[in-house]
C-alpha cells in the first residue's frame, strides 16, 4: 500500500444549535451542525420548526427565481 495518502484525523469537536457538543473524531478539528440525535425530532419525538422556507427564498434570490425553461 501507499504511504501517507490518507488525511489526518484529529480530536473534532462538534457542536450543534441546541446547545449539545460532543467529541469525535474527524479531518477538521470543529464542525457546527443544525440538528443533532439529542433534538432531532425522529430520536426525541418531538416536532421541531426547520426554517425551510428561509433556504428556498434564499435560492431563489441566488439564483434570480428562474423558472423551468422546457415548458411554456
Amino acid at each position: 500500500m501507499k504511504t501517507d495518502i490518507h488525511p489526518k484525523l484529529h480530536a473534532c469537536t462538534v457542536t450543534c444549535g441546541c446547545g449539545n457538543s460532543f467529541q469525535t473524531r474527524a479531518t477538521v478539528k470543529e464542525l457546527r451542525v443544525e440538528i443533532c440525535g439529542a433534538c432531532h425530532p425522529f430520536y426525541t419525538g418531538k416536532q421541531k420548526f426547520v426554517d425551510a422556507a428561509g433556504r428556498v427564498d434564499r435560492f431563489f434570490k441566488k439564483y434570480g427565481g428562474q423558472k423551468a425553461a422546457g415548458k411554456a
